[in-house]
């Protein structure tokens, strides 16, 4: 699961490492092998949740689980699970509020007893399996996901929505950049939410991205380009060199959509050098993607002196590992990404690196029913993290081409979601429960990340479609997001902000009508593809092709191409020059006040 940054004080310290094997305490690698062994040799199961770049994991690997004490301690009481969160994206979901490394210890039965977040030296790692050999009851329970009960309306009142707006002002580190006190990365949810807000309505939020954006700059490695995963402390100088497909896809956009803004040519650069990263270390042969670069050469050689060294010192050195699984989840954040370089540069070989990654998925990760698996094999699923990913690069290649297969492709795969993914009360579960999960691991889960993702993707088909499953979908996954988020006060989420905004307000939307290869049709396609909106719908409209998939619109038959900007209730007068579209866009939310 991509763990969301707003979880500002409760991400785990981790960075990755290219260790040698280890002796671990004889891990299983089956949940249904573990729980069985359990049961019949009446034992605990020790659940050790790590991720293959995870430094932490790898010292708890080395100096606990494979200490000759700690092995002894386990073997008489426990069973000792080793799961790759990024490979499981059901156990991901369920305990990613805990990793990385996540410890979590069940009774025979499934049920938890303790729940310990990060590194745990041996002393004390003796002690608690000590502890709960003496007194197996559950430590304090955490507010659970599956006792949330969904409100009536999708949507924040205005008490929560105002608090959470200034969430937003109060959480910001003036001095440093960032949000909260911890480590420094860019905030996805935040940074989205300053962009919007910086267009015309609040020149404190242009402040915040901006100075956001300029810090994280240190962060982008210089010679290969990509960004690490985060910087120690405040001062955006520490980092760990880590490079992560989440953060790669998500500054990649970012960075895009701020030069389109303001013009930036750091942001420019800043967007080529993630680019280049991408399509050079984390691409496949076929053209698929990568998980991630571990941080350092060796347990020897650490990321703070390999990643000083110049492009030839690093390759006389060797590489870090690539974690060369090739994931759904992770594919569709690259997709989306490069669909917005493609959008806000003018870049159309990201936008062609875009199509082949998503035909490699089509061929090699659909499934029936318009879904899609996780890897090649997945022990469970199917998960809701790599669909809703999925169908949202998918929209991305439809605004990006005005092609009309990416979105049936991605309304085909929004119909598998509710088909497969749905649950009753309100939003969607994680993944349908493993065959023989016992105890916690046999209940449902929904998370709340997850439906919010979804909420937002099935509103904003809904608007390109005007399907009404889309519009159900998007309320039944924010009646969930939004209870959850009540139930949850004290958590920073910018997120259900963007949320409320786009499900009560029109997109900006732009249609383009005339001929697909007429040159001046493609230019204002690519005018309006450029215009700075996070949250828009842009149609390319041939006659030829037939109705728009959403003909709410009648536009008028013109003996020439032309451009139309539209609200809920109005559109502009024709433009029929590219150069005016953004003037177009501009007058219109003057008048309408349209957010964007």
């Amino acid at each position: 699961m991509r763990i969301p940054i707003t979880h500002l004080l409760a991400v785990a310290m981790s960075s990755c490492v290219a260790w040698t094997s280890m002796a671990v305490a004889s891990p299983v690698t089956s949940p249904a092998d573990a729980f069985a062994q359990a049961k019949r040799e009446h034992r605990f199961v020790i659940l050790d949740l790590e991720a293959v770049w995870c430094h932490w994991c790898h010292v708890m690997d080395r100096d606990t689980y494979g200490n000759e004490k700690e092995q002894q301690a386990i073997g008489n009481h426990f069973v000792l699970l080793k799961l790759d969160q990024d490979a499981n994206p059901d156990f991901a979901a369920r305990y990613g509020d805990w990793g990385w490394p996540a410890t979590i210890v069940f009774a025979e039965d499934g049920s938890e007893i303790v729940k310990r977040r990060g590194f745990i030296e041996p002393q004390r790692f003796v002690a608690l399996l000590d502890a709960i050999v003496a007194d197996p009851s559950p430590g304090p329970s955490v507010v659970d996901a599956a006792a949330i009960v969904a409100q009536d309306t999708a949507a924040l009142d205005a008490a929560s929505r105002t608090r959470r707006m200034s969430d937003v002002h109060a959480l910001f580190d003036k001095p440093h950049a960032g949000w909260g006190d911890g480590q420094r990365y860019l905030d996805v949810a935040s940074i989205e939410w300053t962009l919007e807000d910086a267009h015309g309505r609040d020149n404190g939020a242009e402040s915040m991205a901006r100075q956001t954006l300029d810090a994280n700059l240190h962060l982008i490695d210089p010679v290969w380009g990509g960004v690490y995963q985060y910087s120690i402390g405040p001062g955006w100088h520490d980092p760990h060199f880590e490079k992560i497909m989440s953060f790669q896809a998500d500054d990649l956009r970012l960075y895009a959509l701020a030069y389109a803004r303001w013009k930036d040519p750091r942001y420019l650069d800043a967007a080529h050098a993630i680019e280049r990263y991408l399509t050079t270390f984390l691409i496949s042969p076929q053209g698929a993607f990568y998980v991630s670069q571990d941080a350092d050469l060796s347990a020897t050689v650490d990321g703070h002196a390999y990643f000083a060294l110049d492009d030839s010192g690093r390759r006389a050195l060797g590489m870090p590992r690539i974690d060369t699984h090739v994931y759904t989840r992770e594919n569709a954040w690259a997709i989306a990404a490069l669909c917005q370089v493609h959008d806000s540069l003018g870049d159309s070989y990201a936008l062609e690196v875009a199509r082949r990654a998503t035909r490699w998925i089509l061929d090699h990760r659909r499934i029936a029913g318009g879904g899609f698996r996780h890897d090649e094999r997945d022990v469970a699923g199917p998960y809701l993290a790599d669909n809703v990913a999925m169908a949202g690069a998918l929209l991305a290649l439809y605004r990006s081409t005005g092609e009309r297969e990416w979105l049936t492709h991605a309304e085909a795969t929004l119909g598998f979601i509710e088909a497969r993914l749905h649950s009753p009360d309100a939003g969607y579960l994680s993944s349908p429960l493993a065959k023989n999960a016992v105890g916690a691991l046999a209940q449902p889960l929904r998370q709340q990340d997850e439906n919010i993702e979804l909420a937002r993707v099935a509103n904003l088909a809904w608007r390109s479609t005007a399907n009404p499953r889309d519009r159900r979908t998007s309320e039944h996954a924010a009646r969930f997001a939004f209870a959850w988020g009540e139930a949850n006060p004290q958590r920073y989420q910018p997120s259900l902000l963007l949320l409320d905004r786009e499900r009560a307000s029109e997109p900006l939307h732009v249609a383009v009508v005339g001929a697909r290869d007429n040159a001046t049709v493609a230019a204002m396609h690519a005018a309006a593809l450029a215009y700075p909106a996070l949250y828009r719908r842009i149609d390319l409209w041939d006659p030829r092709e037939g109705p728009l998939p959403n003909p709410d619109v009648v536009y008028p038959r013109l003996s020439r191409p032309a451009a139309f900007v539209c609200t809920g209730n109005a559109c502009s007068p024709p433009v029929y020059a590219a150069t005016d579209i953004a003037v177009a866009v501009d007058r219109i939310s003057e008048i309408t006040s349209t957010p964007r």
